[in-house]
C-alpha cells in the first residue's frame, strides 16, 4: 500500500511493523534559546489490533500526568494517541531514554498502587462521568508485565 508522506512523524510511522507495547524515540525539536524537547510514544497497544477503552484511558491519563511529575521534573506533558493505543510524553532537556523508561516504570507502578483517580470530579475534568480505576490499574499491570521488552519497537 503507497503512503503518502506527511508532516507528522507518527503518521509516517508504518504501524503494521511495530510491536506493542514498547517506548520509543518519537522525536527532538530544538527551540530558539536552546531548549531541547524530547518526545516518546509510549505504546500500549498492539495498533489496528487492539485498542484501550475510554473511560480506562482517561483514568490511566489523568493517573500518568500527576504521578510522572514526581519522578522528574522535566516532563512537559504526557497525552493520549487519538487512536486509542498509547500516549506521547514530552520532556524538556532530557533525552536518555533509559532514564525515561525508569520514570515510566515508576510512574505505571503509582498507578497499580492508586486508590482513585485524580481530579476526577466535574470541576477539574471535561468528562468526570468516563473514568475506570480498575480499567487503568489492568492496562498498567499489563504494560508494567512487558517491561523487559519495551525497548522492542519493530518486528525482526
Amino acid at each position: 500500500m503507497a503512503t503518502e508522506k506527511t508532516n507528522v512523524e507518527s503518521f509516517d510511522l508504518d504501524h503494521t511493523i511495530v510491536v506493542a507495547p514498547y517506548v520509543r524515540l518519537a522525536g527532538t525539536k530544538e527551540g530558539a534559546k536552546g531548549d531541547v524537547v524530547t518526545k516518546f510514544d509510549i505504546r500500549f497497544k498492539q495498533p489496528n489490533k487492539e485498542h484501550m477503552e475510554m473511560p480506562a484511558l482517561h483514568s490511566l491519563e489523568h493517573l500518568m500526568a500527576d504521578r510522572i511529575r514526581n519522578h522528574s521534573d522535566a516532563v512537559v506533558d504526557i497525552s493520549p494517541m487519538g487512536c486509542q493505543t498509547g500516549f506521547y510524553v514530552s520532556f524538556m532537556n532530557y533525552d536518555d531514554y533509559e532514564g525515561v523508561l525508569a520514570i515510566l516504570e515508576k510512574t505505571v507502578q503509582d498507578v497499580l498502587a492508586a486508590t482513585s483517580v485524580p481530579a476526577c470530579n466535574e470541576v477539574q475534568c471535561g468528562w468526570a462521568a468516563s473514568h475506570s480505576l480498575e480499567g487503568a490499574q489492568q492496562m498498567a499491570k499489563e504494560f508494567l508485565a512487558k517491561r523487559g521488552e519495551w525497548h522492542i519497537v519493530f518486528n525482526d
